[in-house]
């Protein structure tokens, strides 16, 4: 009797996860798809579908908001944010999980607040910095600004991969001859790969979709593609719907294809897998 009732609960308690999960399923599918369809609308006025279909508003979306200047803006900062958080946080995070100093706890304490803290929070005093260091409204403005959660972010994820890594490895590199470059790039780094691209693949993400830093720290020049859809949806004057929805398409194509493409190089189940067996 008992084995059934808990049998029971646990069919209904699967039931009803699922059918929250396909309720989230169904909603985000009926807004994405709404957005989809009126970007490619004629005119779309009480009825199901629209009554003919146009791909103009992409070429007036691209036109009327210079979209091709933004996205090469967009492709510039998230690259450079992407390889400047590799460059600075995996060694910083190695520093960290290997040597011990005075203050160390307080210094894990100082990487954890710019995640911790919002970031309009941390954004205003950071724009005004940069202002008047003369680097805000650049595309280096935004840059930093974007690099201040984005560091931190990375020497958080980076240090468990590098404390799984027994150092007696590390000690036979050095009985060979090796320098500490020659260790840092010959033997840490190609066992430290599935971390550093989880790392920065999650960094990537993070930097496309950074609102608020981004929206500070920009000029007319630097906006990234985020910043510039915000501005499409709320400058003044009579716009076409379709256009917005066609900007908002293209922005997240452009994020779908930088994730497609980082996930070629990041199997997240080989990443989870080795943490499994490194662990074991």
């Amino acid at each position: 009797m008992t084995q059934n009732r808990t049998s029971m609960l646990d069919r209904i308690w699967i039931l009803a996860v699922w059918t929250f999960v396909g309720f989230f399923i169904l909603n985000l599918a009926a807004i994405v798809g709404a957005v989809a369809v009126n970007s490619v609308a004629t005119r779309w006025l009480g009825t199901w579908l629209p009554k003919a279909y146009t791909w103009h508003w992409y070429a007036d979306a691209w036109s009327e908001f210079q979209l091709g200047n933004i996205l090469t803006v967009t492709f510039e900062v998230v690259g450079a944010v992407v390889l400047l958080s590799g460059l600075l946080g995996v060694p910083a995070a190695y520093a960290l999980s290997r040597r011990d100093f005075p203050g160390k706890k307080a210094v894990m304490l100082l990487f954890l607040l710019p995640l911790l803290v919002p970031p309009m929070t941390i954004g205003i005093p950071l724009a005004t910095v940069l202002y008047r260091f003369g680097l805000g409204g650049t595309i280096w403005g935004v840059i930093l600004a974007n690099l201040v959660p984005s560091l931190p972010f990375v020497i958080l994820i980076t240090i468990p991969f590098i404390d799984q890594i027994d150092q007696r490895v590390e000690q036979a590199a050095r009985v060979f001859g090796a320098n500490t470059l020659r260790l840092f790039t010959h033997v840490l780094v190609p066992l430290l790969t599935p971390g550093i691209l989880a790392a920065l693949l999650l960094v990537l993400v993070r930097t496309i979709a950074m609102f608020e830093l981004t929206f500070l720290t920009s000029g007319p020049t630097s906006q990234t593609l985020v910043v510039a859809l915000y501005y499409a949806v709320s400058a003044a004057g009579v716009r076409a719907g379709q256009s917005v929805d066609a900007m908002a398409m293209i922005y997240m194509v452009t994020t779908l294809v930088w994730l497609v493409i980082a996930l070629r190089f990041v199997n997240p189940t080989q990443i989870v897998g080795r943490q499994a067996a490194a662990r074991d």
